[in-house]
């Protein structure tokens, strides 16, 4: 494998240089958006790649659980703030409906298939939980905040079926579904044309690193099957989860 040096990152930022030229040229507006978030992007890594390091050094699951606890907390309050900062009690279900579908999926998966030499190996248990985690984040948020302004926009509609007699769950039912397919939509894409039209992030670390590409393409596979899976729980918990903050104990929608 061939290492990067600071040197050579120094010399992958001509990249970020040539775009920023490019955004002023053309006046976009963008060079102080791109020039923030490269600075961010630089420090961020670099803090992540020190701190993993001595987690990997440490090789505690206390040092796993710690690291996995802050991801969590993190993505959680993401995604609340996507669907809707306002809402009551939202962002202990957002960190609930998180914790178990990245869980379940990754205790599944490393019981299961992979089965490492210990429970906690944070060479396997931390970039698979980063992957999934942020992609089940990504999947509640579009949920929710689809469901969310379905709730504003047809709100005559779901109260006209409750004054008929329709309980919540039958009122959203359509609604609800409508929002988890948005959810799971950027997932499934990236399934229908995985190795086609790109190679992810997985199977391209892989290769780079000098791993057997068809050993590459198997974890590359493991990886969309979990997103598939922790994505569609997630999706499915924070949909629920709104359903019951957005209706009080006479069935009636009460939004923020």
């Amino acid at each position: 494998m061939i290492q990067l040096d600071l040197l050579r990152l120094s010399l992958a930022l001509g990249l970020i240089a040539i775009a920023l030229a490019l955004a002023l040229w053309q006046r976009l507006g963008l060079a102080g958006t791109l020039a923030i978030a490269t600075a961010r992007t630089i420090f961020q890594l670099f803090a992540v790649g020190y701190f993993l390091a001595i987690v990997f050094a440490w090789d505690s699951p206390w040092g796993v659980l710690l690291v996995l606890l802050v991801m969590l907390s993190v993505a959680a309050v993401v995604a609340r703030n996507r669907i809707n900062p306002k809402l009551v009690k939202l962002l202990p279900w957002v960190w609930t409906s998180l914790l178990i579908s990245t869980a379940f999926t990754l205790v599944y998966t490393t019981t299961i298939v992979i089965r490492p030499p210990t429970w906690y190996a944070p060479r396997y248990v931390i970039p698979l939980a980063g992957i999934v985690l942020g992609n089940a984040m990504t999947a509640a948020a579009i949920s929710g905040e689809r469901l969310m302004s379905t709730l504003q926009r047809h709100r005559l509609d779901i109260e006209t079926h409750l004054s008929l007699g329709a309980t919540p769950t039958q009122a959203l039912a359509q609604y609800r579904q409508e929002a988890i397919k948005a959810g799971l939509m950027p997932t499934l894409n990236a399934m229908m044309v995985v190795g086609i039209v790109k190679l992810p992030g997985i199977i391209t670390g892989q290769i780079l690193s000098g791993a057997d590409p068809l050993n590459a393409a198997l974890y590359q596979m493991l990886i969309m099957f979990m997103l598939a899976c922790s994505d569609l729980v997630a999706a499915l918990l924070i949909t629920l989860g709104l359903r019951r903050l957005c209706f009080n104990e006479a069935a009636q929608l009460v939004l923020p």
